[in-house]
């Protein structure tokens, strides 16, 4: 989408149906030195999602979201047997790569990365037997699908793909960030991102896009340090990501008509139960949907 306000993504396609902002490589390095160190990140994150994968006894993991690979080499290594997926061929890259300096570790070697849609995730994936025990989308990921048709028919159909692909009793996490926040402030909360410990970010600056009186798009521009090789000091390097908000109720909605209503949803903020009103506001909204039927 191009417009007189915003250049909103880079123009390329990596998937059918769904553009990539990534697309022209400078965004995808950048983006991968920004939150590709795994060493980066925090323990909170680590402990809270190996435990809620243990507690439901998950053994089998869809990354539906995978972008350069941090979230599932960190499964890789934790013993779980992942498929990752994800719609940019230029983030996908460093998946690849990372499986390739690895494949010597067995469970590396079996590490399965592909190129997939959630639009149509139905038909480029087969799912184990009756479905993972868990698929995971985090990160802010869902929000960049664009909802260009104004009804989010788009963000349903991707919502029911992913939600078939958890088996019985399995679990899909998805998360979004605080856009109930940053509607009604124009900013984002205050506080650390909870995924990384990123030491590369200069600034990031939100804006809002309104369109007949309801929010459109929310952008968030990031000047980082553009660690490229053969730079002897890095350089400032700015790019533009843009997300089509979901306010927490109407997405735990989504979830809810995703399962047939046949699910149980919590939501936690920043790795916290959450109770609405609360007087800390989260960063990050992350919830849990159990298929029970």
């Amino acid at each position: 989408m191009v417009d007189s306000v915003y250049r909103t993504r880079s123009l390329g396609v990596a998937a059918e149906g769904l553009p990539d902002q990534y697309a022209d490589g400078k965004a995808a390095r950048v983006w991968h030195y920004y939150i590709g160190d795994k060493r980066s990140r925090t323990d909170e994150y680590r402990s809270w999602i190996l435990s809620l994968l243990q507690s439901h006894n998950c053994r089998n993991v869809l990354d539906v979201a995978c972008g350069t690979g941090v979230d599932s080499e960190m499964l890789v290594e934790e013993g779980y047997s992942v498929v990752s997926v994800d719609a940019s061929d230029k983030m996908l890259k460093y998946a690849l790569k990372t499986r390739w300096n690895r494949r010597k570790e067995p469970a590396f070697d079996k590490w399965v990365i592909e190129e997939g849609n959630w639009l149509t995730l139905e038909r480029d994936l087969s799912p184990p037997g009756a479905g993972f025990d868990a698929v995971i989308c985090l990160g802010n990921s869902f929000a960049h699908l664009p909802d260009f048709k104004g009804d989010q028919s788009d963000q349903r159909l991707a919502l029911r793909n992913i939600a078939g692909m958890v088996r019985p009793g399995g679990i899909l996490i998805i998360d979004h960030r605080n856009y109930d926040y940053i509607l009604s402030t124009g900013c984002a909360p205050q506080g650390k991102n909870i995924y990384y410990k990123s030491d590369l970010t200069q600034d990031i600056s939100t804006s809002v896009l309104w369109v007949n009186n309801k929010p459109h798009m929310v952008t968030l521009d990031y000047t980082v340090q553009d660690p490229a090789p053969g730079q002897a000091t890095p350089e400032l390097s700015k790019f533009r990501l843009s997300y089509y908000p979901h306010r927490l109720e109407s997405f735990a909605a989504l979830l809810h008509e995703a399962f047939g209503g046949r699910c149980e949803h919590t939501v936690y903020g920043d790795f916290k139960p959450y109770q609405p009103g609360q007087e800390n506001a989260p960063c990050y909204f992350i919830h849990v949907t159990k298929r029970t039927a």
